[in-house]
């Protein structure tokens, strides 16, 4: 049972290493695909379009500096890589300790500190999205933001059961 244990741990930690290194390397190699939606979040612009009595009540939010909308971004792909490498390493320390050359405790450490970045960059847009009205306009992005939270979450119990 314990290999068995630490194999679901291994693979669950892994999933999800390599859906955020996925979302890494294209904020990376393509950011306008993302930056452009995450400015539009700030700056609260289908908000503004598709509901402007809402909108006015709350514009005093909406973040249009350009400058401050990168610097954003940036800050974005920084979690994102923080949690990519903690991830790799809890993805990689488990795995040796399936094979015998590593503590499995070590593997497990490292995996729920970057499952708990890897859950904290997903409820840090839920967060910051709920600021910004996100539900109005971006229910997708919103419900992505939900069942990326969820799958952190449902790994950091898992890994917890060691």
């Amino acid at each position: 049972m314990d290999t068995a244990l630490l194999l679901a741990q291994a693979v669950a930690t892994g999933l999800i290493t390599a859906w955020l290194t996925l979302g890494l390397r294209d904020n990376l190699l393509h950011p306008q695909v993302n930056e452009t939606y995450t400015a539009e979040v700030l700056s609260m612009a289908r908000m503004r379009n598709d509901y402007p009595d809402e909108f006015a009540s709350v514009a005093h939010r909406a973040i249009t500096n350009r400058p401050t909308q990168k610097l954003a971004f940036r800050l974005v792909i920084l979690a994102e890589a923080a949690a990519c490498i903690l991830l790799w390493l809890g993805t990689i320390g488990l795995l040796m300790g399936l094979v015998g050359t590593a503590l499995p405790e070590t593997g497990r450490m490292l995996a729920l500190l970057g499952a708990t970045a890897f859950t904290t960059v997903w409820a840090g847009f839920l967060i910051i999205g709920n600021h910004f009205c996100y539900w109005f306009c971006h229910e997708g992005a919103q419900n992505t933001h939900y069942q990326m939270t969820l799958w952190g979450l449902a790994t950091m119990i898992l890994i917890c059961q060691g």
